[in-house]
């Protein structure tokens, strides 16, 4: 289904597109999608990758951000998470994501249609985004990370990491809380409510998720220097959830050319859910309307 045209009370008319993805190249769960395009000449796409436990409608005010800027967006609803369908934050093999990940590149190259394209993604979409560029670079001309998922800032005891992986293996959708809430995520209280009252956002981690993305983080950071992609990373100094050290090291190692870290001090997890959301995301759209030219 789409949503037809609206208009914002901003200064520059927008189109709104949302629906399931079920014509998929791979086989897989029908995905969902939120796009946000300006109406007249549309200067770059980017395509854009949630977190966990996140989705797609939670970045509509950065879209249509964007929007004003003249970039058209689409966000993907991962499987398990959002109104895409699976089971909730489950996954039997992190290479599922890069599938859907494929999806999202497919839908931003069919509305670009030749027009430069970027990927960005979140959190776990951060890792996502990563670990698809390094398999598939295809035409993305940058690649944005907003607290990219390569470490977890709190250090878990090893008895529960060994009680995690065999967990992982004997019930692979065991739920254990992530203990995260709204005032983690942002200094906004209004934000911070929005996001625990989001019936769409859980609060449990699975099992089998969580070992497998203990292994793709070895593998992304393992692989950094592959990277050629221009790479803009965005990280909260004060992040509670995604290792900052981690995240650096990634950017250090990157062998992208082309490369910005944007360290914004005493931020939380979602900055572009921070009350400065606007700056931030004017940074990145002047980044990549940059190098779309």
């Amino acid at each position: 289904m789409e949503g037809g045209d609206l208009l914002t009370d901003t200064v520059r008319p927008i189109r709104h597109e949302e629906g399931a993805v079920t014509r998929r190249a791979v086989p897989g769960p029908a995905l969902y999608h939120v796009t946000t395009v300006p109406e007249g000449d549309v200067t770059a796409y980017v395509g854009i990758l949630p977190g966990y436990a996140d989705h797609a409608a939670r970045y509509a005010h950065v879209m249509d951000a964007w929007a004003q800027r003249g970039i058209g967006s689409v966000a993907l609803d991962l499987r398990g998470h959002g109104r895409a369908q699976g089971v909730r934050g489950f996954c039997r093999r992190f290479d599922e994501f890069l599938d859907d990940a494929a999806e999202l590149a497919r839908l931003v190259d069919d509305r670009a249609r030749g027009a430069p394209v970027f990927l960005m993604g979140h959190s776990f979409g951060g890792l996502v985004a990563a670990s698809s560029a390094l398999d598939a670079t295809r035409s993305w001309r940058g690649l944005l990370l907003s607290a990219p998922y390569f470490g977890l800032a709190m250090d878990v005891p090893k008895a529960k990491l060994l009680a995690g992986r065999i967990a992982s293996r004997l019930v692979p959708k065991l739920s254990v809380p992530s203990g995260l809430f709204g005032k983690d995520m942002t200094h906004d209280p209004v934000r911070a409510r929005a996001y625990d009252d989001d019936p769409l956002v859980f609060a449990g981690a699975k099992a089998r998720w969580f070992t497998e993305t203990e292994l793709a983080q070895k593998r992304a950071l393992a692989r950094a220097g592959e990277l050629k992609l221009p790479l803009f990373v965005v990280f909260g100094g004060a992040d509670p959830v995604a290792k900052l050290a981690a995240a650096k090291r990634f950017y250090d190692e990157a062998g992208s050319a082309d490369k910005t870290w944007d360290a914004l001090d005493g931020l939380f997890h979602e900055v572009l859910n921070e009350l400065s959301w606007q700056d931030i995301a004017d940074r990145m759209a002047d980044w990549m309307l940059a190098r779309a030219t």
